[in-house]
């Protein structure tokens, strides 16, 4: 009996002490002090209502807000993975682009296939207007899709793109208010959201100035003037460093041979009636330089500088590289910033079907490595690509991708990728800069 009572006594102590083991471990298991509590405590004990309740208020929570300084450390390690912008690059770039998402309806992707101006060679082409998405204005498609220039994620991927190509400026086509070209919408509300996506880049932006309807030299001094005051105080803002140590807008003026150098003066020479020189409102304005003569036209209206945009060698005396280098000479004598203007091809044929004679093929790059050497061999102040995004022209550097749509098969960047010609601006605007600093010394 006496055994049987140690034998018991003997059992439950191994009991407690086994059910004390248990209770220690499940303790040290819990999720109070366990930093894995949860996905392992949970496998050997069931869950109460209450952790119940709390694990689904855990999954219909929002992510917890981004502090400030935690949004400026990650943007600053992202940055720290992009070459340096080169502020003598500048890419000619366009916000006139629709979808319905944004927009209601498509702008400019919808673009119209434009008439020859003989009658006669017009009847042999087609007529009528793009229908999107899968049939656009352009000859390569888009990697980003027919996006609208209003969404701000499309403003951000350009802004990447920009910057990992090393791109430090990029020139926005500029309507003034109210005003709009004959295939989009009205673009200066956009301007705010372009300033502010180029400034998170570290980019800058300056106006290309497009022909706008009645422009003349007193509406052109009013809306230089509306530029810098509106958006002259933002960081973004591009401004020239001149000969003389002072920092001024800079500013294309497209199609500039429009008016005449008479008219021109009034607004550039320092006693034209409109004069914008030693104002707040002074700048550096850069014309358009197509024919030889223009050389004579732009000195004489009081211009700073000239650019030859066209990405099409030989379609005319400026666009011509072979040219670039008496341009140049031309531009040392005169005191005028030369700004030749590069570009990876060019095809329009599927807004101008008749015009495939001034068609420039990409050679899977080798046009534009052409340009660029022909460029940088100018020993130019800056230089400027024809272009980021102008679809319609077929001069973009901006990603494409392969696409078919029924019997259209869309030109591509094959066998490269997508990202080729953004390759190819950072090692020519890298080898750019390292070429001017030989030329200071």
């Amino acid at each position: 009996m006496a055994r049987f009572r140690r034998k018991s006594c003997c059992a439950l102590i191994a009991l407690a002490l086994a059910v004390f083991i248990i209770t220690v471990i499940l303790k040290s298991l819990s999720p109070e002090d366990n930093n894995f509590g949860s996905q392992f405590a949970l496998r050997l004990i069931p869950p109460s209502r209450q952790m119940e309740q709390d694990n689904k208020a855990v999954v219909s929570a929002k992510p917890a807000q981004m502090i400030p300084a935690e949004k400026a450390d990650r943007m600053e390690n992202e940055m720290q993975g992009f070459p340096e912008p080169n502020y003598n690059v500048h890419a000619f770039y366009y916000v006139w682009y629709g979808n319905p998402q944004f927009n209601g309806k498509y702008v400019h992707w919808d673009h119209l296939l434009l008439p020859h101006w003989d009658p006669k060679v017009a009847s042999g082409y087609p007529s009528g207007r793009h229908q999107p998405p899968d049939d656009i204005g352009a000859n390569f498609y888009p990697a980003l899709g027919p996006y609208s220039s209003r969404d701000p994620m499309v403003l951000e991927e350009h802004m990447r793109q920009l910057r990992t190509a090393a791109v430090g400026v990029l020139a926005v086509s500029w309507y003034p208010r109210s005003m709009k070209d004959d295939n989009g919408e009205e673009i200066d509300n956009l301007l705010p959201l372009v300033l502010d996506a180029a400034d998170k880049y570290q980019l800058k932006v300056v106006f290309h100035i497009e022909p706008y309807k009645g422009r003349d030299d007193a509406n052109m001094r009013e809306n230089i003037k509306y530029i810098v005051e509106r958006y002259g105080n933002h960081p973004a803002f591009y401004r020239y460093k001149t000969s003389n140590g002072k920092f001024l807008p800079l500013y294309y003026v497209y199609d500039s041979y429009l008016q005449t150098p008479d008219v021109w003066a009034q607004l550039l020479k320092p006693n034209g009636l409109s004069t914008i020189r030693n104002t707040p409102y002074d700048g550096i304005f850069i014309a358009l330089l197509v024919e030889e003569r223009h050389k004579k036209d732009i000195q004489t209206a009081g211009f700073d500088g000239l650019y030859t945009y066209f990405a099409t060698n030989g379609f005319t005396y400026g666009s011509s590289h072979h040219n670039w280098r008496s341009i140049k000479t031309f531009c040392d004598y005169n005191d005028l910033v030369f700004v030749p203007s590069v570009g990876p091809g060019y095809i329009d044929t599927s807004i101008r079907p008749w015009n495939s004679q001034n068609t420039r093929n990409r050679i899977n790059g080798k046009y534009y490595e052409t340009s660029f050497n022909a460029a940088v061999e100018a020993r130019p102040q800056i230089i400027s690509i024809t272009s980021f995004n102008e679809w319609h022209e077929g001069t973009q550097i901006e990603e494409a991708i392969p696409k078919t749509w029924g019997k259209t098969v869309y030109l591509d960047y094959l066998p490269h990728k997508p990202t080729v010609y953004l390759e190819i601006t950072q090692k020519w605007a890298r080898k750019f800069s390292e070429e001017q600093k030989k030329w200071l010394e």
